[in-house]
């Protein structure tokens, strides 16, 4: 490999290794804020925040790989052009088309592993995280309780809130709970309460001393009861069918299906799933050559209004794949015409630029 070569695919790979570790670094930070704010909410268990943010990073690495790639290819053009390394190059007799081959040495490797994260892995993390979705959702009531926190239930039917337990004899400190059901508001406070199990599986909260407020909406019909034991049914949700329709479920979505799967489909939802886990590899091949005209600046006229047109470019593309794929689940087109013309339009694109950029002007005539 020549010195041109290796530098390029050096400062591609390096460009590309930095790129990725802060997008990254912000997906996560954002996605743990979300998910913590859904643990909060009570959406979700607190102890599987994190299983769901390393399954979520695995279908996010497509997108952020793609991008790291352009902004990679992108700014390594850019610097070429603005420190004048370009001149030298061209006058070593180096073409802006001799960057094309040290360029796809490294993009290439890049899609490979984003056809495998989207056809395989991608689906398969999908599935998982619907999966902790579903298992959390067949928790009891109690389960999903966590001291110090408001945990809605049941489609928002019954709220709880329990204190820790200031006295280390009780398995549960003070109880508030909220439930509606047909005919009655129902207000339960209580001191303490704990759990119980009977042999047939059924589970009990079982409350101390406390107090009932009943009132009936759209009435003034109000009753207080004032108890020194209460006992709560908590509704089982498990048993040994129960893994086997959580994995239907999450294989009803159409983002966690495997690729097998939806093409043994044939349907217009199947279709628009398959362009965009085959578009996405296909796109970063593209944004990987298109950033090669993309990236030749004027160094004397700046770069940041070549830069924002060139980030523009990549935005509108991935934004385009989207509304492709909803013509495609809608009908409005089919799968092999939507990826032909969304796909070819690019690389025209692409063509245009270089032959834009290898053209030569001619000198303007001067007037004597």
């Amino acid at each position: 490999m020549s010195l041109f070569k290796r530098s390029v695919v050096a400062e591609i790979t390096s460009h590309v290794g930095v790129v990725f570790s802060t997008l990254i670094v912000v997906w996560l930070s954002v996605l743990l804020v979300r998910l913590l704010g859904q643990a909060a909410e009570g959406s979700i268990g607190a102890d599987i925040v994190f299983g769901i943010a390393a399954l979520s990073s695995i279908t996010a690495l497509p997108t952020i790989l793609s991008v790291s790639l352009f902004i990679a290819v992108l700014s390594t053009i850019s610097r070429n052009y603005r420190e004048s390394e370009m001149v030298v190059w061209f006058a070593s007799g180096v073409s802006l088309l001799d960057w094309i081959r040290p360029v796809l040495r490294v993009a290439i490797p890049v899609c490979v592993l984003i056809a495998v994260l989207t056809l395989q892995a991608s689906p398969w993390a999908y599935r998982q995280i619907e999966e902790y979705r579903q298992r959390f959702e067949q928790r009891s009531d109690i389960a999903k309780i966590a001291f110090g926190q408001f945990i809605e239930s049941d489609q928002g039917k019954r709220v709880f809130f329990i204190e820790a337990p200031s006295n280390p004899e009780d398995e549960m400190g003070k109880v508030f709970a909220r439930v509606y059901d047909e005919n009655w508001y129902s207000t339960i406070t209580s001191d303490n309460a704990k759990l119980r199990q009977e042999e047939n599986g059924d589970r009990f909260l079982v409350l101390g001393p406390g107090n009932r407020y009943d009132m009936k909406p759209g009435s003034a019909e109000f009753r207080m009861i004032k108890f020194d034991n209460y006992t709560m049914r908590l509704e089982s949700k498990g048993g040994a069918s129960t893994e086997e329709n959580i994995r239907n479920v999450a294989l009803n979505v159409m983002k966690a299906r495997p690729t097998g799967n939806l093409f043994e489909d044939q349907t217009s939802k199947s279709d628009s799933q398959i362009m965009w886990r085959i578009s996405l590899p296909l796109a970063a091949l593209n944004l990987a050559l298109l950033a090669i005209p993309l990236g030749a600046v004027n160094p004397r006229l700046g770069r940041s209004g070549d830069l924002v047109l060139a980030g523009l470019i990549g935005l509108l593309y991935m934004n385009t794949m989207n509304l492709v794929r909803g013509w495609i689940s809608s009908d409005k087109i089919d799968m092999i015409g939507g990826m032909v013309l969304l796909h070819g339009a690019v690389l025209l694109l692409c063509v245009f630029l270089f032959r834009k950029r290898l053209t030569l002007k001619k000198p303007k005539a001067q007037k004597v």
